[in-house]
């Protein structure tokens, strides 16, 4: 179907993209040479939440608390920390011989500075500064963070899903809804941009002042230790080409290979397949609230009866079923959160008459539906074209726009006209982990202009994700995560279509990969 159209036109594209990257072959000694889902295409995991940025940062930049296997919060860059008896004043000391990658020590001002920046990007942040009287660097090495009222959360805030990474302060005071462009950081590798090739290329090298923790790595936590000297991304756009410079051993490992190619890569010699995650990938459609046609709710209503998760799940893993997990919700099957709550709109007979007829009486006026389409990234294809064909089939006047995943980053950042180079509609996906709970759902907002992309408003959601981050207990937190998928699924803030398991493809020598959320490069070891 449409994922094999893909692959077969996948060698022409390779052609024809005359990308520059260094030759293959032209690899030192000790590299490990990746190719990731799509090219870094911003440096910046503040500003963006692309999967490829968030990777880079967890290379380049330090955390202070990191999560482990069991999702508990972990110290990385602190030695310890204090709390007041009345939960009212956090005092956090870092530990010895902590370095930025210019050789600047790491200080408790650089922290402070972090967390104002993270804080007002992620949903984690923005809870904890809403209640933070004040952030203050009490000398070089200790910090304190003084509260309005307790945040018994503050720990897994800082090393949890909305993960913040400690920047130099002068990077750190840059507006956050700016970008940074440059990458100093104090983590266990070294970003090397003097080897960057727009759209094909990026390097890190070992920092070998880094000093990691004496503990086994788990997820997030314990020891970051950098075993291979140098990391490259090499960026293949077409998979097929991909998959045969894996099989050949010219690349070591292939973070997304299409779902089509994983049959013939388990039965290759020299080659593993390996999940680099617990937890399934949710796909969604995400909808611009505030530019027509999607911000009249009775259109945003009138889709639903017609998503078969099904149906895009099955165009994403053809007849491997065990990789699908349907119906997904609005949180992550398979963790606390999620529950059956409203999912009778996702789950009851599906109804394209009954959509083409709402669409109608929405009020709909054949304007162009501008649907933004990733043509580099293996899972998001399939979704993107079932998406515009069903778009089609309910009577929407579709302008399907394909092109590749950096260019749709910057493109989605656009709130202006669709006509002026805004948008309508693109598909995309989330780590399981960040789509577990409301405080780190960045899809799930409802405040507007300063949520993600979409931008939808609705103060029902936003005051249960407030009374979430106040419930006294992991019952009453289900609870109110029930009423949010709900409302959800009323309001339509987003469209989930189903949920993913897609493993990496490695050569047979690699071996130490952590099981996290995202791609981790430490503790991988290259025999």
């Amino acid at each position: 179907m449409r994922r094999r159209q893909f692959l077969a036109g996948g060698a022409a594209l390779a052609a024809g993209t005359g990308l520059a990257r260094p030759s293959l072959a032209a690899t030192p000694a000790g590299t490990l040479r990746f190719v990731p889902q799509a090219d870094l295409s911003s440096l910046d995991p503040v500003w963006t939440t692309a999967t490829v940025a968030f990777n880079h940062g967890m290379m380049v930049y330090d955390t202070l608390y990191g999560i482990d296997a069991s999702l508990t919060p972990r110290p990385q860059m602190v030695a310890g920390h204090e709390v007041s008896d009345d939960g009212l004043s956090w005092t956090f000391t870092l530990r010895d011989g902590l370095l930025f990658h210019d050789n600047e020590p790491v200080r408790a001002a650089d922290c402070v500075a972090s967390i104002n920046r993270w804080g007002k990007r992620k949903g984690f942040g923005q809870q904890l500064l809403a209640l933070a009287d004040e952030i203050a660097a009490l000398d070089d090495r200790r910090f304190r963070i003084r509260l309005k009222a307790p945040f018994p959360l503050m720990t897994f805030a800082l090393g949890g899903p909305d993960i913040c990474m400690i920047m130099p302060e002068r990077q750190a005071k840059v507006d956050a809804f700016a970008q940074i462009t440059d990458a100093i950081g104090s983590g266990p590798f070294r970003y090397l941009p003097g080897e960057r090739v727009s759209g094909s290329f990026s390097a890190w090298e070992r920092f070998a002042k880094y000093q990691p923790r004496q503990e086994p790595p788990s997820f997030w936590a314990g020891g970051k230790v950098a075993n291979v000297a140098r990391v490259e991304w090499r960026v293949i756009p077409d998979p097929a080409t991909a998959a045969n410079a894996l099989q050949q051993g010219e690349v070591d490992w292939l973070e997304s290979p299409l779902f089509d190619l994983l049959s013939t890569l388990r039965r290759q010699p020299g080659v593993k397949l390996v999940s680099t995650s617990s937890l399934p990938t949710p796909g969604v459609i995400a909808l611009n609230h505030t530019q027509p046609p999607f911000d009249n709710p009775k259109l945003v209503r009138a889709i639903l009866p017609a998503i078969d998760q099904a149906e895009f799940m099955t165009a994403v893993v053809g007849d491997q079923t065990d990789l699908m997990t349907v119906p997904t919700g609005v949180f992550t099957p398979g963790t606390p959160m999620a529950s059956d709550a409203g999912m009778e709109a996702l789950t009851g007979k599906r109804d394209l008459a009954l959509a083409r007829r709402l669409v109608a009486e929405s009020g709909y006026k054949g304007e162009p539906v501008v649907f933004l389409s990733a043509s580099d990234q293996a899972a998001l294809v399939p979704i993107a074209q079932v998406g515009q064909s069903l778009f089609r089939q309910i009577g929407l006047n579709v302008d399907f726009q394909t092109m590749d995943w950096g260019t749709l980053v910057g493109r989605r950042a656009s709130d202006k006209p669709a006509a002026e180079g805004g948008w309508n509609a693109f598909c995309t996906s989330w780590a399981g982990l960040s789509l577990s709970n409301p405080g780190s759902h960045f899809p799930l907002r409802g405040n507007g202009k300063g949520g993600w992309f979409g931008w939808p408003t609705s103060p029902r959601l936003e005051a249960l994700r407030d009374a979430w981050f106040k419930a006294s207990d992991l019952a009453e937190q289900k609870r109110i995560c029930a009423g949010m998928q709900r409302i959800a699924l009323e309001e339509v803030p987003f469209v989930p279509v189903g949920s993913y398991s897609l493993p990496s493809a490695l050569r047979g020598n690699l071996d130490g990969v952590v099981q996290a959320s995202g791609t981790m490069f430490w503790g991988v070891r290259k025999g």
